[in-house]
């Protein structure tokens, strides 16, 4: 490896940035290091390391995502805070 280095800009949103600095912070490294990271790892394995997709669910994902909002909010749902009391509660 070589001792030299070399200054690359990258332009991401200010927000993104912010959190990432932060996400980075906790784990013990600069926003510099986890690129560095990113790279070499993306090296290794000829690739972008991790899978990239719209992650677009299909309908009845979304359908039941809608479906737990829904009872998430409605306030005739009962809802626990105690597994005993659930548990009680399915079995009667």
């Amino acid at each position: 490896m070589s001792d030299s280095t070399t200054n690359i800009n990258i332009c991401m949103d200010s927000d993104l940035k912010a959190q990432a600095d932060r996400l980075f912070g906790e784990l013990g490294m600069s926003l510099t290091t986890a690129f560095n990271i990113f790279v070499r790892q993306s090296l290794r394995e000829g690739r972008i390391p991790f899978e990239i997709s719209l992650n677009q669910p299909n309908s009845e994902t979304t359908s039941a995502m809608l479906e737990a909002e829904r009872i998430a909010k409605d306030p005739s749902v009962k809802g626990y805070t105690d597994l005993d009391e659930l548990f009680a509660d399915l079995k009667a």
